[in-house]
């Protein structure tokens, strides 16, 4: 059982709820998300810090972690940490905007480090902006934060949605994190054709999995998932290079395994394995993790 997770988070006994599935919907994923950034939080040698997570999980998202998961949030953190560095990098090269999509329960606006004048964007469903809104109410984000709700589906609106903020920005970054994973490949490409559309859209930060990884992650949490209406689709097997067609070439690939072995967070046999050349082109049956940079073909001057 994990660290701080209550022991009714497993216990088939607590009453939080068998009666319905363990993941309810889409945003019970963010809620998982949000529970494993907390986990790391908490540990003495801790990547990030991140003092909302626990709130932002709440019990709900304790009670996914402890049953849903048979090891440790490793991979979940390393992904968060290495997208703060991305982040950080290019704000530092000159970004002005940070647009975070399907932004679920995330609180880097309110947890790092970022310019005041530097303004964020983040974007989800309704339910979810509302919730994060309550739990978050009084707390101050370190730069300019803009919520908006919107169904990512809607081509249209999103469309609108990205011609506005392109039309504001000098230099925008994209993030989505955890999102890609749930949109079959025809979304996900029609999704890099339209943030390739605003001129002002320089790079986009995302994870992405192997098709050996998904069929093992569809095997440990394939019906939860499906419960929840959310089944994992996304894994490409162009690896980052599935992206081209749109406008976007991948300037940067960071393994997950690699990063976890270099920051000791995974056990002896598994460091050995990030030994191997580094996995950045086509993806097979090998489970692989990473997280990607992409940036549109004719980025914007300055």
């Amino acid at each position: 059982m994990f660290p701080g997770v209550p022991r009714c988070a497993v216990d088939r006994r607590c009453a939080l709820d068998y009666a319905m599935p363990l993941l309810r919907d889409v945003s019970d994923t963010a809620r998982w998300a949000a529970m494993h950034r907390a986990l790391e939080s908490e540990r003495p040698d801790a990547l990030f810090r991140d003092p909302y997570a626990r709130r932002l999980a709440g019990e709900r998202g304790e009670q996914i972690v402890g049953q849903l998961e048979k090891t440790g949030p490793w991979a979940w953190a390393l992904r968060t940490h290495l997208i703060d560095g991305v982040l950080l990098r290019s704000i530092e090269s000159g970004a002005d905007t940070v647009v975070n999509l399907a932004a679920g329960l995330d609180a880097r606006p309110y947890r790092m480090a970022l310019p005041p004048a530097l303004r964020w964007v983040e974007v989800d469903l309704p339910p979810i902006v509302q919730e994060k809104e309550r739990a978050l109410r009084g707390e101050q984000p370190a730069c300019r934060l803009e919520r908006v709700t919107l169904d990512l589906a809607d081509e249209a609106e999103r469309r609108r949605l990205f011609a506005r903020i392109g039309g504001e920005a000098k230099r925008a970054v994209v993030i989505t994190e955890g999102l890609l994973v749930y949109l079959d490949p025809d979304q996900v490409l029609s999704l890099a054709r339209d943030l390739a559309g605003p001129a002002s859209f320089w790079r986009w930060t995302l994870d992405l999995d192997s098709p050996g990884l998904l069929r093992m992650l569809r095997r440990s949490w394939g019906r939860p998932l499906e419960d929840a209406h959310s089944p994992l689709k996304f894994g490409p097997p162009e690896g980052p290079a599935f992206f081209e067609p749109a406008g976007w070439t991948p300037v940067e690939v960071h393994s997950i395994v690699k990063t976890a072995a270099r920051e000791k967070r995974i056990g002896l046999l598994r460091r050995l394995l990030a030994r191997l050349p580094e996995s950045s082109g086509r993806q097979g049956r090998r489970p692989w993790m990473g997280v990607c940079v992409l940036e549109r073909r004719a980025p914007p001057a300055g």
